[in-house]
C-alpha cells in the first residue's frame, strides 16, 4: 500500500493530538520540545527574548517544553556566563517569568537542570576560580589531570545544588523538572564505566555506577511534591564519544535503569542522534522503546525528528533536509514510547507543531543552520 502526504497527515494529527501523563502533570499532546543550550542569558538571567521564545513555541502547541540545560546552583557546574542558571534572585526571578508565559500560552514546562562536570575548562565564567570536577577526574576523551576527583563532600553538595533546584523550580511556578544525566556531563561520567574509575561506593559494577544519579533523583523527590513530576534525561552516547555505551546489553541497562526508578523518576528521556535505529541486536526497539520495556515507566524519544540528517552537523554549520515521520508514527501507534522530543526543527519555526498537527506538512521547510544564531 502506497503512503500518502494526506494519510501521514491523518495519522500525525490522530496519534501525536492525544494527551500523555507524566506523574501528575498531564500534557495536552505526545510533542516535547527538546532542550537546546542557546546561550542568549547574559549572566545567567533569561530576558524577555527567553520569554518569547518559549511562550510563541507554548502557543503554537508544543505540548511539553524542557528549556535549555540550566546551571545548578554549584560553582563548578557550568562553563558560560551566556547560558541560564537556577539558582539566584534574578536568575530565579527570569525564570518565573518564562514559566507564566508558558502557561499563559496554554504550555506546560520543566526546566532541564545540569552540571557539567569535567567537561569545564579552568578559568571559565561564571566562576573562573572553581575547578572541574568528577568521578575520577578523567574527562569523556579519557584525558586525565585536569579536574578532581570528587569527595564525598563534593558529591553531597552537588547533590544538595541539585534538590534545592527541583525544590524552586516547583515554588516559582513549574511543572516538574528534568535532570540532564546525558552526553558526558557530570551525571553521566558517573553513569559510564568510561569516566568512572571509582573503587568505593559510586564505582564499579553498573548498580554502583548509577549511585550518584539515584541519590540526585532521591534528594529531588524527596525536596518537592509527590505529584510533581521528575524526568531524567540520559544517553548511550559522550559529546567527545559518539560510540560509547552505558549498556551492551538489555540486562545491563536495566540494571542501570532500576535504581533510578526505584528512587523517584517518573519519566525517561532517551537521548538517541537518529531516533529509529535499533538499541540492541534481535530487536527493532529504539532505546526510548527499551526504556519503556525495562522500567514500565513513560519514555520519551529523540533524535533527528522529521529531518533528514543527525543533529551535531547543526553545531558544524550543517543545514537538513525534510524527512518522513511515518517511521515514528508507526512505533507510536504501537506504544513503543510515550512522547518525541523535537529539537531543530522546532529552534527553527516555533510553529512546528501547530503545522504537524493540522497536517500541514507542505508549510514544512529544511532546517537552516543559520537558526543557532538567532532566538526567534
Amino acid at each position: 500500500m502506497t503512503v500518502t502526504a494526506s494519510d501521514t497527515a491523518a495519522r500525525a494529527a490522530g496519534i501525536l493530538s492525544r494527551p500523555a501523563t507524566i506523574n501528575g502533570l498531564t500534557v495536552p499532546n505526545r510533542i516535547v520540545m527538546a532542550p537546546m543550550t542557546r546561550m542568549f542569558s547574559p549572566g545567567g538571567v533569561p530576558g524577555d527574548d527567553v520569554v518569547s521564545y518559549y511562550s510563541r513555541r507554548a502557543a503554537a502547541g508544543v505540548g511539553l517544553i524542557v528549556t535549555e540545560g540550566t546551571y545548578v546552583g554549584h560553582e563548578s557546574a557550568g562553563m558560560s556566563d551566556r547560558v541560564p542558571r537556577f539558582h539566584g534572585e534574578e536568575q530565579l526571578a527570569g525564570w518565573a517569568r518564562v514559566a507564566e508565559a508558558v502557561h499563559a500560552a496554554g504550555g506546560a514546562i520543566v526546566p532541564q537542570l545540569w552540571h557539567i562536570g569535567m567537561v569545564r575548562e579552568q578559568g571559565q565564567a561564571p566562576y573562573p576560580e572553581a575547578p572541574a570536577v568528577g568521578p575520577s577526574g578523567v574527562r569523556t576523551d579519557g584525558t586525565e589531570g585536569k579536574g578532581k576527583a570528587m569527595t564525598q563532600a563534593d558529591i553531597d553538595a552537588v547533590v544538595a545544588a541539585f534538590a534545592r533546584a527541583a525544590a524552586d523550580a516547583e515554588r516559582i511556578g513549574f511543572d516538574g523538572v528534568e535532570l540532564h544525566g546525558a552526553h558526558g556531563y557530570l551525571i553521566d561520567q558517573f553513569l559510564w564505566s568510561g569516566t568512572n574509575r571509582r573503587t568505593d561506593a559510586y564505582g564499579g559494577d553498573p548498580v554502583a555506577r548509577a549511585a550518584f544519579a539515584a541519590e540526585i533523583v532521591a534528594a529531588v523527590r524527596a525536596a518537592v511534591s509527590p505529584g510533581f513530576p521528575v524526568i531524567f534525561r540520559y544517553s548511550q552516547w559522550k559529546q567527545d564519544a559518539y560510540d560509547a555505551r552505558l549498556a551492551e546489553t538489555p540486562q545491563e541497562l536495566e540494571a542501570i535503569l532500576a535504581p533510578l526508578a526505584a528512587a523517584g523518576v517518573d519519566a525517561f528521556h532517551a537521548s538517541t542522534r537518529r531516533y529509529w535505529l535499533p538499541e540492541f541486536e534481535d530487536s527493532d526497539l529504539n532505546l526510548a522503546g527499551w526504556t519503556k520495556k525495562l522500567t514500565g515507566l513513560p519514555a520519551v524519544t529523540v533524535g533527528s525528528v522529521g529531518l533528514d540528517g543527525e543533529f551535531l552537523k547543526a553545531f558544524q554549520g550543517e543545514g537538513a533536509e525534510l524527512g518522513s515521520i511515518d517511521n515514528l508514527l508507526d512505533r507510536m501507534e504501537r506504544d513503543e514510547f510515550d512522547l518525541v522530543a523535537v529539537g531543530r526543527a522546532l529552534l527553527q519555526d516555533p510553529n512546528w507543531a501547530a503545522k504537524v498537527l493540522a497536517g500541514r506538512f507542505d508549510e514544512l521547510a529544511p532546517y537552516d543552520a543559520a537558526s543557532l544564531r538567532t532566538l526567534s
